[in-house]
């Protein structure tokens, strides 16, 4: 893999340029409006021409979106009002237009520096996203960058109609330092970075049914998951909500006694589970896709 394909060395723009057909991005709010956020300089911290947030429509193979991209490197890609207002402008678009949506997701979770402005925007992001889907769009999550998807970004990307990851691709409501903040290092040590890949990263989120597709740290791998992703299925009712739901239940259940990742891959029937983190893709996938959970297993 060289750095030029890596998905996760790329930043937001040239993950955007590269997923989408060559000149077809249009960028909505683009950098010469200079949207950015109001309360950083409070703070005397930097601020960012597009507030760490790209938001605009392309295609891909020809068919039309809108898409959303979280800069990572800028605050860690954390929310704020502005850049969380972007992505909640799109998702009522993307309602309006009858248009399927990508979101670039790589984010820390919400700002510090705009705490109850960044929480609310989570709140409304969420709420455009489930209305967008009711309406019969599909929404894309597009995991595998430096930060990750913690905080309010995972309960977005839990929201979304599927989820594609490269091992990379950490999904958590809580980050590490979070977890061993609030409950010791006994609990979680995020200084093992073995096990916070274990728990958090692409892997097991695809085993345990929280990601729909795994693919390699390559542009054009996630390029081409995402356009089978668009093709799919993107229902969203009740029936929909009370199967994951029991899918959920169930997983309490078969997993309440696992105290590390590896206990829930032997759960899972992953053979030598204790390799699955050393595995290349395709050795991965070949190995666990017939073991993991889906949301097909509740219904």
């Amino acid at each position: 893999m060289t750095s030029a394909n890596s998905w996760y060395e790329a930043g937001a723009r040239q993950r955007v340029a590269a997923l989408l057909d060559p000149c077809s991005f249009v960028e909505f709010i683009g950098p010469e409006q200079r949207e950015i956020s109001p309360h950083l300089a409070i703070f005397d911290l930097p601020e960012q021409f597009d507030d760490g947030m790209i938001v605009g429509r392309g295609t891909i193979k020809a068919r039309p979106l809108l898409i959303a991209a979280q800069e990572g490197r800028f605050m860690g890609g954390a929310f704020g009002e502005v850049h969380g207002a972007k992505l909640t402008g799109l998702l009522r678009a993307a309602r309006a237009l009858g248009q399927d949506v990508l979101i670039l997701f790589d984010t820390g979770g919400v700002r510090l520096q705009e705490a109850n402005a960044g929480e609310l925007a989570i709140a409304e992001i969420m709420r455009a996203l489930v209305e967008a889907r009711m309406a019969g769009v599909k929404v894309i999550g597009l995991i595998g960058g430096r930060a990750g998807c913690y905080g309010g970004g995972g309960l977005i990307a839990g929201c979304c109609t599927a989820l594609i990851v490269s091992e990379q691709g950490r999904i958590s409501v809580s980050g590490p330092e979070v977890i061993e903040t609030n409950k010791g290092v006994e609990e979680f040590d995020s200084r093992d970075r073995a096990l916070v890949w274990r728990t958090m990263g692409g892997k097991h989120r695809y085993l345990i049914g929280g990601a729909d597709a795994f693919v390699d740290d390559d542009v054009p791998a996630f390029r081409d998951a995402a356009f089978l992703a668009l093709a799919g299925k993107g229902r969203l009712d009740i029936d929909v909500l009370e199967a994951e739901q029991q899918r959920l239940e169930r997983r309490l259940h078969r997993f309440d006694k696992a105290h590390d990742a590896v206990d829930i891959w032997t759960a899972l029937g992953v053979s030598k589970p204790a390799e699955i983190p050393s595995l290349a893709t395709n050795d991965f996938l070949s190995r666990s896709t017939d073991k993991r959970e889906t949301a097909n297993d509740a219904r």
